[in-house]
């Protein structure tokens, strides 16, 4: 028991329960018992660490998840993060942070990270980072593919979000672990993790109960859905990230 993860997860586990939610958790086994492990995951959705931890309570095992350093400044979730032992990433330099993973990783800890960086507006597993990958190569540890669907109808970004009693599956699937060889190639590495996931994602929606009229919007459109194309989803994402860039150019002006 964690002084403050166990009571976290307890208060979590009592919101999804007044919510409803319905999860439906697949590949519990293919989580260690014991020692340390890469949770990738795709990214959806603002509650997806939470939903994703969820798979590692069988064994016992609690992740900590890599998030953005602003959260950690927060007065209020900052220490509780803190007190998680989760991760702070500074996105401009990310050395001591990949650093302090791999070290948790050795320490026998399960690492959460999401190799997309970004939470992906259409719903579709967008291009991967080879972060992943390098720390299950220099930690010595597995890679657990970790795929979610159906928490982007939860909360996710520029859609309606629905955080009372909604009754919405939710389905986490935890693959077979990848194992990365210490002189494998990187970005082939990385090829097959995004490989491996897309086909659990694809059995996932597959699975899925049909979304009709307005739900749509969380489908991809691929699929059917309303959801913003691959395309159009980078085209918002690079608008956001050039005002972000702006308005830090104004802050240092004035």
């Amino acid at each position: 028991m964690e002084p403050v993860y166990t009571p976290v997860v307890t208060f979590a586990r009592g919101v999804f329960a007044a919510q409803g939610l319905k999860f439906r958790i697949e590949g519990e086994d293919n989580v260690p018992r014991t020692g340390g492990a890469v949770m990738a995951i795709n990214h959806t959705g603002y509650f997806d660490f939470t939903y994703a931890g969820l798979a590692a309570l069988k064994h016992k095992r609690l992740v900590r998840f890599m998030a953005k350093q602003s959260i950690f400044s927060h007065r209020v979730a900052g220490p509780l993060m803190r007190g998680m032992k989760h991760i702070p990433v500074d996105r401009k330099d990310g050395r001591a942070s990949f650093n302090r993973a791999v070290q948790a990783l050795k320490d026998g800890e399960i690492v959460g990270v999401f190799p997309e960086a970004t939470m992906s507006r259409s719903f579709e597993l967008k291009e991967f980072k080879p972060g992943a990958v390098r720390m299950a190569q220099e930690a010595g540890v597995p890679i657990l593919p970790t795929t979610l669907w159906g928490s982007q109808r939860v909360w996710s970004k520029n859609v309606p979000k629905h955080m009372g009693r909604s009754k919405i599956p939710v389905f986490i699937t935890v693959g077979e672990p990848i194992h990365v060889a210490p002189d494998a190639n990187r970005a082939e590495a990385t090829a097959e993790l995004q490989a491996v996931m897309q086909a659990q994602l694809d059995a996932q929606q597959a699975a899925y109960p049909p979304l009709t009229g307005d739900d749509l919007i969380y489908q991809p459109a691929r699929l059917g859905g309303t959801a913003p194309t691959p395309e159009e989803a980078a085209a918002h994402d690079h608008h956001d990230m050039t005002r972000t860039v702006d308005k830090f150019n104004k802050s240092r002006k004035s």
